[in-house]
């Protein structure tokens, strides 16, 4: 059976785990959509909102939009995309835990001795385990609309960004940022 399509995780662009997901609520636009189209029948109110009236039922009923119909409905709605996004925290598990748990799962070892062994991981980590650096860019960007600039400006855009990505990336490492 397929995953709900209504809470399916979208990737959060702030996240700095790879485990970081924001749940789209489509319920709760479908649900407000009929609360906004009040007395309005589905055309009237599909062609208030600039989409079909096939996909303004889908929507309401539950279907997930896509990108340009989600944004002309957030539109007429008067509320901002972010309003359907609910961030889910997630846990990222450490690889000291990871060994932790596979030593408790061991049917060869005791509760007591994977304990020991546990403590010993715990001690050793702490004494020798460095400071982790984040392998998080300074800058990052994606241009969905580059299709649609005039010729040369995704290059120009991209120089632009470059330059701006390297002089941040100097920046902190001159403890200046």
């Amino acid at each position: 059976m397929s995953p709900d399509r209504s809470q399916l995780p979208l990737p959060d662009p702030e996240a700095t785990g790879p485990d970081a997901v924001e749940q789209f609520d489509v319920a709760e636009l479908g649900r407000l959509l009929k609360e906004h189209r009040g007395p309005l029948s589905l055309r009237q109110a599909a062609a208030e909102a600039g989409v079909s009236f096939s996909t303004l039922t889908r929507v309401e009923a539950g279907a997930q939009p896509d990108l340009a119909t989600f944004t002309r409905l957030c539109a007429w709605l008067g509320v901002a995309p972010s309003r359907f996004f609910t961030p889910t925290a997630t846990r990222e598990i450490s690889p000291l835990d990871q060994a932790i748990t596979h030593l408790h799962a061991d049917p060869r070892l005791t509760d007591d001795a994977a304990n020991k062994i546990s403590s010993v991981l715990r001690d050793l980590y702490d004494a020798l385990a460095k400071e982790a650096v984040p392998a998080v860019p300074a800058l990052a960007c994606h241009l969905r609309a580059a299709s649609v600039l005039r010729p040369g400006a995704p290059q120009r855009l991209a120089d632009l960004l470059t330059d701006m990505n390297t002089e941040l990336e100097r920046l902190v490492e001159a403890g200046e940022l």
